[in-house]
């Protein structure tokens, strides 16, 4: 009976550990061509769906970290985005209803290695490598409250590089706006608490070299500014 009751202590003793040391769950969803003048830009073709991929979470760069620019390419891409932060779990989420699953608007970068993601779309592969590779997604430390926004299908957001605006966006453009994102996201992925989803690009995007410094804004407000060495 001792070594019985000594059994089970071990398995939750054990079952704790392995809990407490759980990989982080927050995950990170992409939109692809979500804005029709940087479809035209990259010759795509125009989808009649979100185009979904996504990065994982050791893409994540915080707290205005530097980018180091990787040797495996030669042609790394900016793509500024707005960035959801989902505050409810869901799944099979109702367009109707999809406001109440994200609470804030961030900024982001969707670094792309654009060389990378040619020649696996001219093979037909998989581009993972260059849109998931480490540190490919700076992200704001700073949230702004969906509440503090007058309406969500007009926020200008835009990227500076060096102090030269780049790339300029507002939500108006959008193909597939915040809540049909997560409608249609919900559909396949449960979404999570912590989860970002980065919700498209404008047009402008283009190469970042060592010694740039980009900066990202929503409205008129920097939420996000590094260097690229």
């Amino acid at each position: 009976m001792k070594v019985q009751i000594y059994q089970v202590v071990v398995l939750l003793d054990l079952c704790q550990i392995i809990y407490q040391n759980k990989p982080n769950q927050m995950r990170i969803f992409a939109i692809g061509r979500n804005y029709a003048e940087h479809i035209k830009e990259l010759n795509n073709e125009r989808p009649d769906e979100p185009v979904i991929f996504t990065k994982p979470d050791t893409a994540i760069l915080r707290n205005n970290e530097p980018f180091y620019y990787p040797d495996f390419s030669k042609d790394i891409h900016h793509e500024v985005e707005l960035v959801l932060r989902i505050s409810k779990e869901g799944k099979n989420i109702q367009e109707k209803f999809a406001s109440k699953y994200y609470d804030a608007i961030g900024a982001g970068i969707d670094f792309t290695a654009r060389d990378l993601q040619q020649k696996a779309k001219e093979k037909g592969l998989p581009w993972d490598i260059a849109k998931g590779f480490n540190g490919s997604a700076p992200v704001s430390t700073r949230f702004i409250p969906v509440s503090d926004f007058k309406d969500l299908k007009d926020i200008s957001f835009s990227l500076t590089i060096n102090g030269e605006l780049r790339q300029q966006g507002n939500t108006s453009l959008m193909l597939f706006n915040f809540d049909y994102i997560i409608s249609y996201l919900s559909r396949f992925f449960t979404l999570r608490t912590g989860d970002l989803i980065f919700t498209g690009t404008p047009k402008g995007v283009g190469p970042v070299r060592i010694g740039d410094t980009l900066a990202a804004f929503i409205e008129n407000e920097k939420l996000l500014e590094f260097d690229v060495r």
